[in-house]
């Protein structure tokens, strides 16, 4: 198989590219060649692709499957979409669970309503970049586009720092606020499990619109929680809390304590999706353990979380230690 990576370089495109190679695949990745490295035999074409003529290296190019990971101006997926349809036969679009218009009921499948978004937009919030790039994707490819609804997504190479932040914060020691129940569902996928679906389902050439994620309660708070103290090796103490109290704190979930949406939550639907169609499709998820412990052997390789490839940066992620020390002074012994 002959592989077109747009991008490649950042945690979603380079977990694709170094499964492709794993499989032997010819792989070629499209960029600005700013950011990162390819693995040896990667052949690097270089171009901007908001530019214009940016996506001529592109030109005379013959591949069996296209995928593209941009989360900017939806002209731009448009742009590449309308150079490569008579390049390669499959477009993979890697899209985003945020594509739903709000509010999103618990359990969204595919068919609900996306947000209003227009392919040939020059920028947008990151829903409607997201939104609008699966227009674009259909527009050009039709049923020869999949588009794969990614949600949380952790592993080796996440360049947010959601686990990560977990890593360092256990492995920092002490009591650590975790946020209750012990027992709530999470749902997210490893970059692994989502590049192995991706190059799948591209290579046998789906089409159409699906979450890509685990299961909710393929893991709990407390499994991944337990699962970073044992990767560290770490003397933490989890101090599982409610969350009223949390949430009294002005903490803010997902964000202020990454992965963390308690129930009732209105964001708590990105937690509770239907994934059935994936699953039908292939879809296997490794054990939360190993997503866990793989995460800190990178992070201790690499020495930490990288900035993000070709996006602007997002704003950091974690309690600062001196709010997380508050909370925890304020509850009852």
């Amino acid at each position: 198989m002959r592989l077109l990576m747009l991008g490649g370089t950042g945690f979603v495109g380079g977990a694709v590219v170094a499964e492709a190679v794993r499989r032997g695949w010819s792989v070629t990745v499209f960029n600005r060649g700013v950011h990162g490295e390819v693995p040896a035999g990667v052949h690097r074409l270089r171009g901007d692709r908001t530019a214009p003529d940016g996506l001529a290296a592109l030109a005379g190019g013959e591949w069996d499957l296209v995928v593209d990971t941009w989360d900017g101006a939806p002209r731009a997926v448009r742009d590449a979409a309308r150079a490569l349809v008579g390049a390669v036969p499959h477009y993979v679009y890697v899209s985003s669970g945020s594509v739903y218009a709000p509010p999103v009921p618990l359990g969204t499948g595919e068919e609900v309503p996306t947000v209003v978004a227009d392919p040939d937009a020059d920028d947008g919030d990151y829903a409607r970049n997201k939104a609008g790039g699966e227009r674009a994707a259909a527009q050009v490819f039709g049923g020869r586009a999949l588009l794969a609804r990614a949600g949380l997504i952790l592993g080796p190479g996440e360049d947010i720092g959601r686990l990560p932040w977990w890593l360092y914060r256990v492995a920092r020691g002490g009591t650590v606020l975790a946020p209750g129940p012990r027992d709530l569902p999470i749902q997210y996928v490893d970059v692994r499990d989502l590049a192995i679906w991706l190059l799948d389902r591209g290579a046998e050439g789906v089409g159409g619109a699906y979450n890509v994620i685990g299961r909710t309660g393929h893991a709990t708070m407390g499994e991944l929680l337990d699962a970073a103290v044992a990767a560290t090796g770490s003397d933490a103490a989890l101090r599982w809390t409610d969350p009223a109290p949390i949430l009294a704190g002005d903490v803010e979930p997902w964000n202020d304590l990454p992965i963390w949406v308690p129930r009732g939550h209105e964001y708590r639907w990105l937690q509770e999706r239907d994934v059935e169609r994936a699953y039908a499709a292939g879809l296997v998820c490794r054990p939360v353990g190993e997503t866990v412990a793989d995460t800190w052997r990178w992070l201790r390789e690499v020495g930490g979380v990288p900035e993000r490839a070709g996006r602007p940066a997002r704003a950091p992620v974690g309690l600062a230690p001196e709010r997380e020390a508050a909370l925890l002074a304020g509850l009852p012994a």
